[in-house]
C-alpha cells in the first residue's frame, strides 16, 4: 500500500483551509491587534442576524467506494500508513501536555485508497493510560481496591450474585501498539471539500480484537430501533504500517454531516464537552464554547439557544420546571432518552463522567431534543436496576462493593451538583439538571412509566436485546475478533443481558 508522503514543506502540512485562506487570516489578526490596542479592556460579544440553515462547508468531492461503509452483512478493512516520525512527535506532545493534534497518513478503506487525511487520537480517559496516567474508569485506569474490571461483562454484582458488570473496560494502551489505540480519521483535513460516502470523519473506537466493545454496538442497534438518533457502525480489519491486524469497531463520528441528518436539517447539534459544565456563565454566547460544540450551521446560529437553556433550567423552582420543560425541551423525545440509557445501563450519559450527550435545537418547534452517544459504559451497571434506580458501577465503581445501584429516585442530589451538571458523589448519584428534575417531578411520572414500559418491550421483551447480540458477535468474528477472550466476553454480556431481562420483568411498573 502506498506510504504517506515524506519531506513535505512545512506549509503544505498545515490544513488545507489555513493554506488556501491565509491572507484573510493574517489580515484578520492584525485587525485583532489593532482593536486590543484601541479598545483595551472593552469586551465585545459575537451575535448572529442570519437565520439561514445552510451549512457553508460544502462536500465537493465525495469518493463513493466500492461498498457501504456501515454494511454489517460484509467485511471490512482499513490501513493507515504515516511517517513514523510524524507519529512519533504527536505521542510526544500528547503525553507532554495532552494535545491531540492530526498528522498525515494514507488511508485504504474497503480497497480505496485517499491519499492525505488526517489521523489523530480520539478520547479523553481512554487514553489515559498512554501519558503514564490511571485514575477514574472509562479505559486505562485503576479500579477501586479489590476490583478489577472484566472484559465485557465482568463482576461488580449485588449481594445474591445478581447482575454484572456487562460493558466495563480496562484498557492497556501502548504508542508500540497503534493498531489498539482509538483513531479519529478526518477525510477532509487536508484535502478541503473531500469525504467518503458522505462521511468527512470515521471513529475507530477503544477496544480491539478480544476487547472489541460489542456492548457499544448493541446499544447503538437498540437505540436505533427504538427511533432515536443513534450512529451507524461496523466491524473491520485495521492495519497501521506494518503492525498486525486488529478487529476494530468503527462507528459514525457525530460531526457536521450527522449534525445535518438530524431533525432533517432543520436542527443545529451541540455536543457538550467532557470538561465543560451546565452552568450559567451570563448572556455572552462564546462563553459556552468550553462547554458545548457547535457541530453545524457555523455562522448562521450560535450558542445562544443552550444558554438560554441552561438559565431557564438552573433558576426553574420545581412548579416552573414541571410547567414551563415543554417549552423548552421535547418531553417525549426526552423521556426516551432517560429511559433508554436507564435500560441500556449506561452509567456516562448526560449525567455521567463523561457527559456524554448531544443536544439538538429544532429551529422549527424551537425546542431541544437529548441524544446519546459514546456508548462503551453500557451495560456496566447492576443488571437488577430499577426504572426509579440510578445506574451505578457494581458499588459506584467496577469491580466495586455490593449494592451498584442507588436505591430511591434517580437524580436525588445537592443544588450545587445540579446546576453544574456534574457529580453529586460516586455510586450512581452523577447528576445533570435536566435529568435529575426531570426524574424527581410527579409530572413526568406518566411518560417516563410509559415510556420505559415500550422500550422495555422493544429492547428485552421481544428478545431483541439477545438476537442483536448474537448477530454482533458474528460480525465482529468475521473481523477477527474470533478468540477465547472475545466469546467469554460475549457470554457475560449475554448473562447480563438476560439478568436484566428477568428483573425488570418482575417489576410491575415495567409490565403493567
Amino acid at each position: 500500500m502506498p506510504s504517506a508522503k515524506a519531506g513535505r514543506r512545512l506549509r503544505d502540512r498545515l490544513p488545507v483551509r489555513l493554506r488556501h485562506h491565509w491572507k484573510p487570516a493574517t489580515a484578520l489578526g492584525v485587525g485583532l491587534a489593532a482593536m486590543v490596542c484601541f479598545l483595551g479592556d472593552a469586551r465585545i460579544s459575537p451575535y448572529v442576524t442570519s437565520s439561514s440553515r445552510v451549512e457553508a462547508d460544502a462536500i465537493t468531492d465525495n469518493v463513493q467506494g466500492t461498498v457501504d461503509l456501515y454494511d454489517t452483512s460484509v467485511s471490512h478493512s482499513i490501513q493507515l500508513a504515516y511517517q513514523q516520525t510524524d507519529f512519533d512527535k504527536m505521542m510526544k506532545e500528547f503525553k507532554d501536555d495532552g494535545t491531540k493534534d492530526y498528522i498525515e497518513a494514507d488511508l485504504t478503506i474497503d480497497g480505496v485508497y485517499l491519499n492525505d487525511v488526517g489521523i489523530r487520537l480520539k478520547g479523553n480517559s481512554t487514553l489515559s493510560s498512554l501519558r503514564g496516567a490511571k485514575g477514574m474508569p472509562g479505559g486505562g485506569r485503576n479500579m477501586p481496591q479489590g476490583g478489577q474490571a472484566a472484559p465485557a461483562g465482568g463482576q461488580g454484582q449485588k449481594a445474591g450474585g445478581k447482575g454484572g458488570m456487562g460493558g466495563m473496560m480496562q484498557f492497556n494502551l501502548s504508542a508500540k501498539k497503534p493498531e489498539e489505540l482509538p483513531w479519529l480519521v478526518k477525510v477532509d483535513e487536508y484535502v478541503e471539500g473531500r469525504a467518503y460516502q458522505g462521511e468527512r470523519e470515521i471513529s475507530l473506537r477503544p477496544g480491539s480484537n478480544g476487547q472489541v466493545p460489542a456492548n457499544e454496538a448493541l446499544s447503538l442497534s437498540l437505540t436505533d430501533e427504538s427511533g432515536q438518533k443513534a450512529e451507524r457502525y461496523a466491524f473491520t480489519k485495521l492495519k497501521v504500517n506494518n503492525r498486525p491486524t486488529a478487529a476494530r469497531l468503527m462507528v459514525e463520528a457525530p460531526d457536521t454531516d450527522y449534525a445535518d441528518d438530524v431533525s432533517g436539517g432543520n436542527a443545529v447539534l451541540y455536543k457538550a464537552r467532557a470538561s465543560g459544565s451546565f452552568e450559567y456563565k451570563g448572556d455572552d454566547p462564546s462563553d459556552y464554547e468550553t462547554s458545548f460544540k457547535q457541530l453545524n450551521k457555523k455562522g448562521s446560529q450560535d450558542l445562544e439557544p443552550v444558554m438560554k437553556l441552561i438559565k431557564w433550567a438552573g433558576k426553574a423552582s420545581d412548579k416552573e420546571f414541571a410547567r414551563d420543560l415543554d417549552t423548552y425541551v421535547d418531553v417525549d423525545s426526552f423521556a426516551k432518552y432517560v429511559s433508554s440509557q436507564n435500560l441500556l445501563l449506561n452509567f456516562d450519559d448526560m449525567a455521567g463522567p463523561g457527559k456524554n450527550y448531544l443536544l439538538s435545537y429544532d429551529l422549527d418547534t424551537k425546542k431541544f431534543s437529548v441524544l446519546g452517544w459514546d456508548y462503551n459504559l453500557t451495560f456496566s451497571g447492576d443488571a437488577t436496576t430499577g426504572p426509579d434506580d440510578s445506574v451505578g458501577m457494581g458499588g459506584g465503581m467496577p469491580g466495586g462493593a455490593p449494592g451498584g445501584a442507588a436505591q430511591g429516585k434517580q437524580g436525588v442530589g445537592g443544588a450545587d451538583a445540579d446546576a453544574k451538571g456534574g457529580m453529586g458523589g460516586m455510586g450512581g448519584r452523577m447528576q445533570h439538571v435536566l435529568k435529575s428534575k426531570f426524574l424527581d417531578s410527579d409530572a413526568f411520572d406518566g411518560v417516563y412509566q410509559k415510556t420505559y414500559s415500550e422500550l422495555y418491550q422493544k429492547f428485552y421483551g421481544s428478545g431483541t436485546a439477545t438476537k442483536t447480540l448474537q448477530e454482533i458477535a458474528g460480525q465482529a468474528r468475521k473481523a477477527g475478533a474470533d478468540s477465547k477472550e472475545f466469546d467469554t466476553a460475549v457470554t457475560k454480556l449475554q448473562k447480563t443481558v438476560t439478568d436484566r431481562r428477568a428483573a425488570l420483568a418482575k417489576d410491575k411498573k415495567v409490565t403493567g
